[in-house]
């Protein structure tokens, strides 16, 4: 309760400093997740932050503002610090990368005990900033008491998503004092393979599980990266894998991760409105499940000898505008006809159409 508390009177205090200066809410941070999937916290991290449900521009320079566990960044609100800056990854993707327990100068212990990790995402200067947000964190220590061979996160991985394997050697014969694990696995029953091989040093390294010590090992991997000989479009139904010791020295049983059923995502929909319309009318556009990274239309429209332009700009679940035609067309008599463009933020072609105009009285 203290802590539910602590984090709300955190949220409060946080809206009612920035408010004091004139801001830009950009709005709600899409979705957030970590690579690892599942990390100590004096372990290295990538914390990543969908920002297309946002109005931050594709090139937009973006910083973390993070005030618990700690606040590294404090007095720097109008000119955040290098080390606060964010990684454009690409389609209205960024990251962060840190070692906490480095980063917010605490021991995990301190961290673990705080609120968790509570922040705002902004520009340099702060005159941008989205809503309040939670980076959430997935303890694991139940698994050093639980008698498990295995335990992933998630339990049903997907092919383009991060995935932790952790490994409790203590329960199979012949890993004790190992000096090293390896990942032997391939893509549904062994399609697609990516074997231990002892005596390529490259491969060694990929397949090596980190020691978590007393016997516990982790695996982490995104499986479209690491089975990299696998085919665009391929659909993964299942890991199967073992774990191997030192230079096949030993080896658990063959062990299987049922993938997450794949359901595509539904096709992009785009469609003017009304129906029907004339030069005195106001002419709406929307298209809704944009692909990632689509955040913005632009559009042109030619009647007679005038040209209208401009920019509706939204997320991947809509894209919404309307155009005054009455006000932009008003130079132009007895229109029959406009010829409409409609392109993303990416440069791709939506729509390239002419619309018949009703005939006005």
């Amino acid at each position: 309760m203290k802590k539910i508390f602590y984090i709300l009177i955190m949220m409060v205090f946080s809206s009612m400093f920035h408010s004091l200066s004139a801001q830009e809410e950009v709005g709600t941070i899409g979705d957030i997740w970590s690579y690892p999937v599942i990390y100590n916290y004096d372990e290295e991290v990538t914390w990543y932050f969908d920002l297309s449900t946002t109005s931050f521009s594709p090139e937009e320079e973006v910083y973390i503002w993070i005030w618990s566990p700690s606040e590294p960044d404090a007095g720097n609100w109008e000119n955040s610090s290098e080390f606060a800056h964010l990684t454009n990854e690409g389609n209205m993707i960024w990251s962060f990368t840190l070692t906490p327990t480095e980063y917010f100068s605490m021991t995990a212990e301190d961290i673990a005990a705080s609120a968790g990790f509570w922040f705002r995402l902004k520009d340099q200067a702060g005159t941008k900033q989205t809503d309040v947000a939670n980076v959430s964190y997935t303890p694991f220590n139940s698994f050093y008491t639980a008698d498990e061979m295995i335990r992933s996160y998630p339990t049903e991985p997907t092919f383009t998503d991060g995935l932790s394997i952790l490994f409790n050697s203590n329960l199979v014969a012949g890993f004790e004092d190992a000096t090293s694990v390896h990942f032997h696995s391939g893509l549904n029953d062994w399609e697609v393979l990516q074997e231990y091989q002892a005596w390529i040093p490259e491969i060694v390294e990929k397949t090596k599980l980190k020691d978590l010590g007393n016997g516990f090992y982790k695996m982490d991997l995104i499986p479209n990266v690491y089975y990299d000989t696998a085919p665009d479009g391929y659909i993964m139904n299942n890991i199967v894998f073992l774990f191997v010791k030192d230079d096949w020295a030993g080896t658990s049983p063959n062990l299987v991760l049922n993938a997450a059923e794949y359901v595509p995502p539904p096709p992009a929909e785009f469609r003017y409105f009304p129906m029907q319309i004339s030069q005195k009318d106001i002419f709406g556009l929307i298209r809704v499940n944009n692909e990632q990274g689509v955040n913005a239309l632009n559009y042109t429209i030619t009647g007679g000898s005038t040209t209208l332009t401009g920019q509706f700009t939204g997320g991947v679940s809509e894209i919404k505008g309307f155009v005054d035609l009455a006000t932009g067309l008003q130079n132009e008599a007895n229109l029959n006809q406009i010829h409409v463009v409609v392109t993303d933020n990416l440069g791709n072609t939506i729509s390239d159409t002419i619309i018949t105009l009703k005939t006005l009285d």
